[in-house]
């Protein structure tokens, strides 16, 4: 009997992108054959990524001519701007007709895995009779908590009121919490509309493929299953099944700098906010001023040159502090053992590799379910400690002052020490799921044990 085969599209934006290569990998280690879809200009990312193992690599034209989108930009994180996003999203429907052309050409798939930004996929696999799971870039902890608030959030509630949910009355909840447009009154609008058509093919779909595992939110993941559908399956963490890099002939420039802090016993906050978060300049001069005042070791990655003013920051910190513009390797930074901490927006990738790296988080979020993610950062599996905003508010102005104490905190207090011992416990719990018996390998291989008999019948 030939071996099962699956198919994989990634939405096209990088946060997507790599957790679907590492759920290639352990697709391949479960002896499943895998195609990935993507677009021209990516291939090359693809390629180089995926040119230690074995899968099929399809690129199919990406829709040209989007008003506001220049020529050439096949994914979010070269976007001048993420207003564009839903008219980016909308576009790849033009990808249809090529996408279905190319599945019906190779053998019969098992079963595929689409994005969910990428909810017209639900239709081609319907044509040809292929279960479609929804690949979701979240926990069952957010999805539990969207799906459960819904009628609160239409309610007189001021944006920083707090309200509990009566399937966890343990969790204080704020508008502010979810993302625009879930939180308005009278929810309506492009993205609204781009959302509930996600949504209504994700409740259409096979299943929902989350990259979690089942010990980290047991209470989440049975309260989803039992109470909405189509099923989550957590097989996850997708990177803790990934082998260690390969050693490079050169390291860069910024491996060297961890190295030498390594070897002065110096430790190190990593500071990254994702490709997709906009900070303004006047938030942008308060975290200087924080990390300055901070005196810890960082290494800060920013997606473009933070010095529009020429302040003299980087030279005034250049011996304990290093500011990033090129592509860096994200997972490679946090499993350096300098890396002591991690400044974090809070998107899910970010969270995964932290655990994985067993390096605890200052969390602060910005935008999507990085505010679910961070309540659960802090207050549910206590692996970090949270910035201060000014008024208090969940989506408030940072001031240096509520920057520079959680620091201190999080790399020399108690707090830290007891989020650093959390997250070395879930760490060790992370790997051990994905292992031959784990958790996540058993969900897995039921999912596949389950879609094979099915085929056969």
């Amino acid at each position: 009997m030939a071996s099962p085969h699956v198919v994989l599209f990634p939405f096209m934006s990088k946060g997507h992108i790599i957790p679907i290569f590492d759920l290639a990998r352990l697709l391949l280690r479960c002896g499943i054959s895998v195609t990935v879809f993507t677009t021209p200009a990516s291939r090359p990312f693809f390629s180089d990524s995926l040119s230690d193992i074995n899968v099929n690599i399809i690129d199919i034209p990406f829709p040209q001519n989007i008003e506001g989108i220049p020529v050439g930009v096949e994914s979010t994180d070269k976007l001048p701007s993420m207003s564009l996003f839903v008219s980016f999203a909308s576009a790849t429907k033009s990808m249809k007709p090529d996408f279905e052309q190319a599945l019906a050409s190779f053998s019969p798939v098992t079963f595929m895995i689409t994005d969910s930004f990428l909810p017209w996929t639900l239709d081609s696999a319907n044509k040809l009779g292929i279960p479609r799971f929804a690949y979701y870039g979240m926990t069952t902890f957010s999805l539990s908590l969207m799906r459960s608030s819904g009628h609160l959030l239409r309610t007189e509630l001021s944006d920083d009121e707090i309200f509990t949910l009566p399937d966890f009355p343990w969790i204080k909840l704020t508008r502010n919490d979810f993302d625009s447009p879930f939180r308005e009154r009278e929810p309506k609008g492009p993205f609204f509309d781009f959302a509930m058509e996600e949504a209504m093919a994700t409740s259409k779909s096979y299943g929902l493929i989350v990259n979690s595992f089942y010990e980290l939110e047991s209470v989440y993941v049975d309260h989803f299953n039992s109470k909405f559908s189509p099923k989550a399956w957590c097989v996850g963490p997708f990177c803790a099944a990934t082998a260690p890099l390969q050693q490079r002939l050169e390291k860069p420039s910024y491996m060297k700098w961890l190295d030498e802090m390594l070897e002065q016993g110096k430790s190190v906050l990593y500071v990254a906010f994702g490709t997709q978060a906009e900070i303004s300049p006047e938030q942008l001069k308060e975290i200087k001023i924080g990390l300055e005042k901070s005196e810890v070791n960082f290494l800060w990655v920013v997606r473009k040159s933070i010095d529009e003013i020429n302040d003299g920051f980087e030279n005034r910190v250049k011996n304990r502090g290093l500011v990033v513009t090129e592509w860096i390797d994200q997972r490679e930074i946090l499993n350096h053992g300098s890396v002591q901490g991690f400044l974090s927006h809070c998107g899910w990738n970010s969270v995964v590799e932290s655990i994985c790296a067993k390096v605890p988080i200052l969390a602060w979020p910005m935008m999507a379910d990085q505010h679910l993610n961070a309540r659960m950062v802090v207050e549910e599996i206590k692996i970090g400690l949270k910035v201060e905003t000014r008024d208090g508010s969940v989506r408030g102005f940072v001031k240096c002052e509520g920057l520079e104490k959680p620091i201190r905190e999080l790399m020399e207090g108690d707090k830290g020490k007891e989020a650093r011992k959390k997250v070395n416990e879930i760490g060790e719990a992370a790997i051990n799921a994905v292992k031959e018996g784990g958790s996540s390998w058993q969900s897995l291989n039921d999912l596949i044990l389950e879609l094979t008999t099915r085929r056969n019948v």
